[in-house]
């Protein structure tokens, strides 16, 4: 049974803890070079979306996290790097999936930190850094190490067992290839061709179960590759960084090294998107080039945490403020930084990247109706029992009556999960092609 007064102290710890958050986005705007356009970037953050379903309806601590994450980057901003290092170590230690984000302060703080411009090494402040570092780590597993418990933490910290989908897929390229292996197993049961189909994989990945996830048609994907990908994705962003260590392009290769790892990692939450949206933010209004990938992104990224969120009444709280949200930001910022195609191509790719967004209004209304359709196809087809006085209705099976409604009961994920990754891989290509042309274009975040 629930208890109200522990649900009372999470949700209002939970709101609490945002203070941090909130003061860190307000020191953003005071040193901001343009104070009114990130006044509304803080805003967004601060009442963004991913908050609300994650935290304060579905019980976390994220936006405390990305407060300190926020403290970090200002850090960066403002030149403190060794309080940037600090910090985004305690933000480490305080959740681990922050790693993801790990590469780039690595490369960014010994770059530019740890050596001159010139390239040689600063004995002083590499050894500052590194003591820095190492002190956190030690206050932190310390006790764990004296009690032996390393292994267990190990093991909780990297779920490798756990299968490479998560129960609902997050929207990235596994659940592009995962779909894909269920389409062709279709195919193939449907015409009889001629290919050897693993009987395991036939109902692993898509019945919303925690596991290991096995393909029927498609080679199985293991820990190693979804590892060896993703470096190779971060390594492309983080050799133009090393060899350009400004702020911006720290800012940029967070990013990707993030949404690299969520699109390619094993196991990944849907949850792990705001580690992509929240620095993202911070490039909105660079240009325009940032800012359609930022409202791809945030689109689909916000639109594949509905599911958290089923509940009819809070369902609609979710729609309408993510509407109000995105309309908030949409706004006031393409009239800072709209720029009209200046190609047929790039007409082309601005007419299809409408178009996807355009499919959201319609994917809720489907995501919404095929659980009512799908419940009372199930009560048409449960058999109809006259009952006499010489006969006695038998007791329903219950697999017999819901087979038809739990054969759609993945669909709606399945259908969130797949539209989403679109958008997500696209937005990730876009931001990575964005970010490896640019090098004449001097935006506001080059002249801090």
């Amino acid at each position: 049974m629930e208890c109200v007064e522990l649900v009372a102290y999470q949700r209002t710890t939970v709101i609490l803890s945002e203070l941090v958050l909130g003061a860190v986005l307000l020191r953003f705007i005071r040193g901001a070079v343009d104070p009114p356009t990130q006044r509304i970037i803080s805003a967004s953050l601060f009442l963004h979306p991913g908050f609300l379903i994650v935290d304060h309806i579905h019980f976390q601590y994220n936006g405390f996290m990305f407060g300190i994450l926020l403290w970090s980057i200002l850090m960066a901003r403002n030149g403190n790097k060794l309080a940037s290092g600090i910090l985004f170590a305690v933000l480490l230690n305080f959740k681990h999936i922050y790693m993801y984000l790990a590469p780039a302060y690595f490369i960014y703080l010994l770059r530019s930190y740890c050596f001159s411009p010139s390239g040689k090494l600063e004995i002083k402040n590499f050894l500052s850094l590194a003591n820095s570092v190492i002190a956190v780590f030690i206050l932190s597993f310390g006790p764990f190490i004296l009690m032996g418990q390393i292994p267990q933490i190990l093991s909780r910290l990297f779920p490798f067992t756990r299968g490479l989908n998560h129960a609902y897929w997050a929207p990235n390229a596994w659940a592009l290839v995962t779909a894909a292996d269920r389409v062709l197993l279709k195919y193939i049961t449907r015409t009889g061709a001629n290919v050897v189909i693993n009987s395991s994989g036939v109902v692993s990945t898509s019945r919303g179960l925690v596991g290991d996830t096995v393909f029927a048609v498609l080679p199985n994907i293991k820990p190693a590759h979804t590892f060896a990908i993703t470096v190779v994705f971060q390594s492309v962003a983080l050799v133009k960084l090393w060899f350009s260590p400004t702020y911006k392009s720290f800012l940029t290769a967070l990013t990707l090294c993030g949404y690299a790892s969520y699109l390619f990692g094993w196991h990944v939450h849907e949850k792990a998107i705001l580690l992509v949206l929240v620095p993202l933010s911070l490039l909105a209004a660079e240009r325009h080039a940032y800012f359609r990938t930022f409202i791809l992104a945030s689109v689909a990224g916000v639109f594949s945490l509905f599911p958290l969120i089923f509940t009819p009444g809070e369902s609609m709280v979710k729609v309408i403020y993510s509407v109000l949200w995105i309309i908030f930001v949409y706004v006031p910022l393409t009239r800072r930084v709209y720029e009209y195609p200046k190609s047929l191509s790039f007409v082309i790719i601005d007419t299809l990247e409408k178009i996807y967004l355009a499919g959201f209004p319609l994917l809720q209304l489907v995501v919404t109706l095929l659980p009512i359709y799908a419940s009372r196809r199930a009560e048409a087809t449960a058999p109809i029992c006259v009952q006499s006085d010489d006969f006695t209705c038998p007791e329903p099976d219950p697999q017999s009556v819901a087979a038809p409604s739990s054969a759609m009961e993945f669909l709606p994920l399945m259908l969130t999960s797949v539209y989403c990754a679109i958008g997500l891989a696209w937005a990730f290509c876009r931001l990575m092609y964005v970010y490896l042309n640019e090098q004449t274009y001097q935006g506001p975040l080059n002249r801090i």
